[in-house]
């Protein structure tokens, strides 16, 4: 047997009924109707006669000529519209076979595509998912690594290992004082590390959340952040009008409104809007942001009155300082409306 594939008829094409008796076209129907409309009037010529003529020379030759025509300009005006209304209808038929050929190859193009794209999108979500969970792990470990020097026991005091003298219980030592967090680890802790490989960054976050005071500020700072970036505002985006140390200080000595408009430096529309909007609607991140600044103000008013000015203006770039700057003016701290 062949392989050659049966040919392809066309849409509207239909085939016969057996025993059906086959149709006259538009066209022989109407030349049939004005033959036998040419008769009648022949017919009606001879046997009127001379009655005929009669009616003739009375009504005119315009009435007659009008009389024998016209029906059969009807006929044929008839038989086009029809024959319009017939390519109309074939050329819809068309039409749509081809449109709903398109859309089915549109759709299996797009199932192919799919499933192409299948295995490379369930990779990059579990590349995401890992590397989510490789960095809550990072996390996790800022509170629980130390310093090789906190881990070292306290050397024995001489003595101690004879038998006669008893040994001092540890709850009888007086606790050292913890030494002030430095500067620059302050600023450092506040801007985050840049990068899973920024050792510089972990270092100074972990040693600032050994401090009690720094550890409250970066976590409120941290809950702001992470809530921030839900709405796709990301710190590093933002480029605020950087304030003189002096307006910084300012701050800090408790100065409020217009004193220190030039802390709301933050012009980006979109975000200002993002950011009131999530605080009206969400009580939670609400909480969470009065918590930040009051904290914010707190450990800054600290910290001023041991920085220097380069200091202050290294701590206004970091990316905990624009999110004050960002929370401040929303909530009209500097005395500057959206």
């Amino acid at each position: 047997m062949s392989d050659t594939p049966p040919p392809r008829t066309k849409p509207d094409a239909r085939p016969p009924r057996s025993g059906a008796r086959p149709r006259l076209s538009g066209e022989m129907l109407a030349f049939l109707l004005s033959l036998a409309w040419l008769g009648m009037l022949v017919v009606a010529f001879r046997v009127l006669g001379l009655q005929g003529a009669q009616i003739a020379d009375t009504l005119g030759l315009v009435v007659v000529a009008l009389a024998v025509f016209l029906p059969v300009a009807l006929i044929w005006l008839a038989v086009l519209v029809l024959r319009a209304a017939r390519d109309m209808r074939d050329e819809s038929l068309r039409l749509q076979a081809t449109v709903e050929g398109m859309r089915r190859g549109w759709i299996r193009d797009q199932q192919a595509a799919g499933l192409a794209l299948k295995p490379t999108v369930e990779e990059k979500l579990d590349q995401i998912a890992a590397a989510q969970k490789h960095a809550e792990d990072r996390l996790a470990m800022f509170v629980s690594r130390r310093d090789p020097a906190a881990r070292r026991p306290p050397a024995a005091p001489a003595g101690a290992g004879d038998g006669g003298d008893q040994d001092v219980l540890a709850l009888e030592n007086p606790l050292p004082a913890s030494d002030p967090l430095p500067a620059q680890d302050f600023i450092r802790a506040l801007h985050f590390p840049e990068s899973e490989t920024d050792e510089a960054g972990f270092a100074a976050l972990r040693r600032a959340l050994a401090d009690h005071a720094t550890a409250e500020l970066v976590r409120a700072a941290q809950d702001v952040l992470t809530t921030l970036s839900q709405e796709g505002i990301y710190m590093d985006d933002l480029r605020p009008d950087r304030a003189r140390p002096e307006i910084w200080r300012a701050f800090a000595q408790g100065a409020r409104g217009p004193e220190v408009a030039g802390l709301g430096g933050i012009r980006d529309r979109s975000c200002l809007a993002l950011t009131y909007a999530r605080m009206r609607s969400d009580p939670g991140f609400r909480e969470s942001a009065h918590r930040f600044l009051r904290t914010f103000d707190r450990r800054f008013s600290a910290f001023e009155t041991q920085a220097s000015d380069g200091e202050i203006a290294q701590f206004a770039e970091t990316r905990s300082a624009r999110a004050f700057m960002l929370l401040g003016r929303v909530t009209g701290m500097f005395g500057v409306r959206l």
